[in-house]
């Protein structure tokens, strides 16, 4: 068999930066900093401005970055927050963890993201904010989501970098994941937010409600982007740029190789940044079986969405409340991609996909 194809190959992309990382480690262990300090601080002022946001926060995880910027707002018991169910478990985790009640809605069935119209006709008295996720790297649609009048958390986990992110929501949230498009050596999140008191509130709750460790005024937790992993983030930051647009490259690429007469491509525009790339077909599982036999990794993502996980029962939903998400989740189908992936890596998968369908070459 030929070489094993993973679905990210993490390792191929900060394999270049190794001796930076271990020049930026090596500061950090002379300083004897690992936590806030220079290297925190240093990759929040770059992320900001990056993203052009006036506010940047670095914590523990994207979960924790969901669960506070939500609290920050002031989220909690009695609230309703509308959420897409189609995307991570921890977009609604986050919403009843900060107390309040996931509401769903169903998703455009083109680019996988909350449906606005569907989200307009859920808002009740009790609504009391809008999570929009940027699913696999592609932007929510976030003018009209905007326009419904609520305030707006941008879940940005998958997207670091994509066209418009972070500058609609009042607060957008990152996770530093190690597979997505700007990772860490392990977890990390960050809050962004356009409103200064919003941010200085997630200031105070990742440190336990304190701004000085002495007075505490919130109930807070403590979840905080380790000095470690600052510091690996400041040295991929400058790259990012180059890595989404390799992974734009190449999936343009599996365009041209012709996979899109065997199954349903992800639909382009510019500001995709294609954390995952995410085909779709009534065949799916025939597709992943045969990928695997030529050893390609491939993932069926969200095959069970949220609505109808164990753990969100008590919301009531049923097979079929939520027909695109259902369907979605029935025919998705992540292939390998990732920044520096090569086309004979990718010849391979389609050549492998044209045999699980049976049409010829």
């Amino acid at each position: 068999m030929s070489r094993p194809i993973p679905l990210v190959d993490v390792k191929a992309q900060y394999a270049p930066s190794i001796p930076a990382l271990q020049e930026r480690f090596a500061a950090v262990l002379e300083s004897g900093r690992f936590i806030f300090g220079p290297e925190v601080e240093g990759f929040e002022r770059e992320a900001a401005e990056f993203l052009g946001v006036p506010h940047a926060i670095g914590v523990g995880n994207g979960t924790d970055a969901l669960v506070l910027a939500l609290e920050a707002l002031g989220v909690g018991r009695g609230d309703e927050v509308i959420c897409p169910a189609f995307t991570f478990y921890a977009t609604a985790e986050a919403i009843a963890r900060a107390g309040a009640t996931p509401v769903f809605a169903d998703i455009d069935p083109e680019t996988l993201v909350l449906d606005p119209e569907d989200v307009a006709a859920r808002i009740t008295s009790r609504t009391r904010a809008i999570v929009a996720v940027h699913l696999f790297g592609r932007p929510a649609p976030l003018a009209e989501l905007a326009a419904l009048g609520l305030p707006l958390v941008e879940d940005a986990a998958q997207a670091f970098g994509a066209t418009g992110v972070a500058r609609t929501g009042v607060c957008s949230t990152f996770s530093f994941f190690p597979t997505k498009n700007l990772f860490a050596l392990g977890d990390g999140g960050l809050v962004t937010s356009l409103d200064d008191d919003v941010a200085e509130r997630v200031r105070m709750l990742r440190f336990h409600g304190s701004r000085d460790k002495q007075t505490f005024e919130l109930i807070g937790t403590n979840s905080r982007l380790d000095a470690i992993h600052a510091a690996a983030l400041r040295v991929f930051l400058p790259l990012l740029p180059g890595w989404n647009a390799a992974r734009r490259e190449a999936a343009a690429r599996y365009a041209e190789l012709g996979l899109g007469e065997l199954v349903e491509l992800p639909l382009d525009e510019p500001g995709h940044v294609y954390h995952m790339y995410v085909v779709r077909s009534p065949r799916r599982d025939e597709i992943a079986s045969a990928l695997a036999a030529e050893g390609i990794s491939s993932a069926a993502y969200y095959a069970t969405p949220l609505h109808l996980q164990p753990a969100m029962r008590f919301l009531g939903y049923e097979p079929g409340s939520l027909p695109e998400t259902e369907r979605a989740a029935a025919e998705n189908l992540a292939l390998p991609l990732w920044a520096g992936i090569g086309a004979t890596e990718q010849e391979r998968v389609v050549d492998a996909v044209r045999a699980a369908v049976g049409v010829p070459a």
